[in-house]
């Protein structure tokens, strides 16, 4: 059994298998060291824009609401005003 084994790690076909996962293993880990110090800018960021003043947590409403689209968006200000009139909050 040891030389059947010996004998596939060998074949070119399980090398290149091998080589071909090393270097997906290293994108993703490449990529997630990038989403980590992006990630960090951002904090960085919001860090600097409550220096100055300015809410946190309405920026990242904002920065939230701007991804979505308009018509949902509008449609969950829509849903969102209804439940505050129903609680007597408007």
């Amino acid at each position: 059994m040891a030389t059947s084994a010996a004998a596939v790690q060998d074949d070119p076909a399980t090398n290149f298998a091998k080589d071909q996962l090393r270097a997906i293993i290293e994108r993703i880990e490449r990529l997630e060291e990038e989403k980590k110090t992006i990630s960090d800018d951002i904090r960085d960021v919001y860090a600097e824009a409550k220096g100055n003043g300015f809410d946190v947590k309405a920026l990242r409403t904002i920065v939230r609401m701007r991804k979505q689209d308009a018509n949902e968006r509008a449609e969950q200000e829509t849903i969102l005003e209804t439940y505050m009139q129903a609680l007597g909050m408007l």
